[in-house]
């Protein structure tokens, strides 16, 4: 491992030693996380990733954190998997690029997960049966 990048204020950030490191302007791609992801588990910077009105969606009263979409390297809703594909809930109205960045994230997805067991991911469907509201609600097929 080097050293990449120590800006001033920032932390000293670690890398293998080929990698780049993209623009501060570089925008981040949409990306679906796994329930409980380090970076959704983190408590240092709290709402730095997930805005604090979305934190009671996403962490749950006993403490499971769902799978998250991320848009714009921010929490903007939640999936899980359902009949063969992936149900994708935004808490808000999504761009059309962020829409079709998650949607091709999906269909990767999908398309792993379609060889296993489903009920294995039925367990943490009460949680989207208690409600969770969404501005927008995609089913993506793998």
């Amino acid at each position: 491992m080097r050293r990449v990048c120590a800006l001033p204020g920032r932390a000293v950030l670690y890398d293998l030693a080929d990698a780049t490191v993209p623009a501060e302007d570089t925008p981040a791609p949409p990306r679906l996380l796994p329930m409980w992801d380090s970076t959704l588990l983190s408590h240092a910077g709290a709402g730095r990733i997930v805005p604090e009105e979305y934190r009671s969606l996403v962490v749950r009263r006993n403490g499971d954190v769902l799978p998250c979409l991320l848009v714009d390297g921010q929490v903007a809703g939640v999936w899980r998997a359902v009949g063969g594909g992936l149900e994708l809930t935004a808490f808000r109205a999504l761009g059309r690029a962020a829409r079709q960045g998650l949607t091709e994230e999906a269909e990767s997805l999908a398309a792993l997960l379609a060889d296993r067991d489903p009920a294995v991911y039925g367990r943490f469907g009460h949680w989207w049966d208690k409600g969770i509201a969404g501005a927008e609600r995609l089913i993506v097929k793998g």
